[in-house]
């Protein structure tokens, strides 16, 4: 078993060396994609520790744009032209943080070999309020002075926009976890469909459901288990989910997720140290998804 984690980052080195080093275990790699707008040579420390590599094709990352899709695609390129022969490819944010140990991690993963593991649902059925990233305008990645007048213009005028190519457009956590086949999958439908780009480039919120409408219209959707095995808890409200404290110490023990997020070293790294210690660590074993 050999996984290729890709993390997408844009602050605190302190954490993200922290990440990085609750990670590392056997042939696992790491891949760093720093947004574009951090200064890397606070970074390039982490080369040290060993199987970490940084993306070189680096994004400015704007959120809710498409750059973040750009930045994961570059990520995802990177790790395929090594050429190394990943199992898995693992897409993380710096703040997510592992809930088991490394070797239970490989274990699981050698018991699901092959399955694709995001969260999904269809959005013109289950995730309604998702409806309007892709059949309205969005300028988000742009610029430009008055962006935002002209996009309630344009949306006022031209019709609604469909999905390229038929797709069922499908998704909802941008988080996952996936065989490296369907990374080269992704990569290639890519690469292969201009207009499906085009569309993705005036959507909002993309990272949340390109890759998972791009495998649920491949031959890799029955592969695919709903479940990205990830502790993300949205009960705060708003557009982030909640940082994890100590008071959140039963629902972390009880969780028989792989990771969770979001965490804060700063702020509260007791509950990181808690995990360190093996107190979080699940004493169920994890069985076959």
């Amino acid at each position: 078993m050999k996984i290729a984690h890709l993390i997408l980052a844009h602050n605190n080195p302190r954490q993200l060396e922290k990440l990085v080093r609750r990670l590392i275990y056997a042939d696992d790699a790491v891949y760093i994609h720093l947004d574009k707008k951090a200064p890397i040579d606070q970074y390039t420390y982490l080369k040290s520790i060993g199987n970490v590599y940084f993306v070189t094709n680096r994004v400015k990352v704007t959120w809710g744009a498409n750059s973040i899709v750009g930045a994961t695609i570059n990520g995802f390129q990177q790790i395929i032209n090594t050429g190394i022969a990943y199992d898995y490819v693992n897409l993380l944010s710096g703040s997510d943080y592992p809930l088991q140990k490394p070797d239970q991690v490989h274990a699981f993963f050698s018991q699901n070999m092959g399955k694709v593991f995001m969260s999904y649902m269809p959005i013109l059925d289950e995730w309604q309020e998702a409806i309007a990233r892709i059949t309205c305008y969005h300028f988000t990645d742009f610029s430009f002075t008055g962006r935002f007048i002209l996009q309630r213009l344009v949306n006022k005028i031209l019709p609604k926009r469909t999905m390229p190519n038929n797709l069922i457009p499908v998704g909802h956590s941008q988080w996952f976890t996936v065989p490296t086949p369907c990374i080269q999958y992704i990569l290639d439908y890519w690469k292969q469909n201009a207009n499906f780009r085009r569309f993705i480039k005036l959507t909002w919120g993309p990272d949340e459901f390109v890759f998972q409408t791009i495998l649920y219209n491949s031959p890799y959707q029955d592969q695919m288990v709903n479940d990205n095995l990830r502790l993300i808890d949205w009960s705060a409200g708003g557009a982030s989910p909640k940082t994890f404290t100590m008071a959140d110490k039963e629902a972390l023990l009880q969780s028989d997720k792989l990771f969770a997020r979001k965490f804060d070293l700063d702020q509260h790294a007791d509950i990181m140290m808690l995990i360190d210690q093996g107190k979080l660590d699940n004493q169920n074993e994890l069985v076959s998804a």
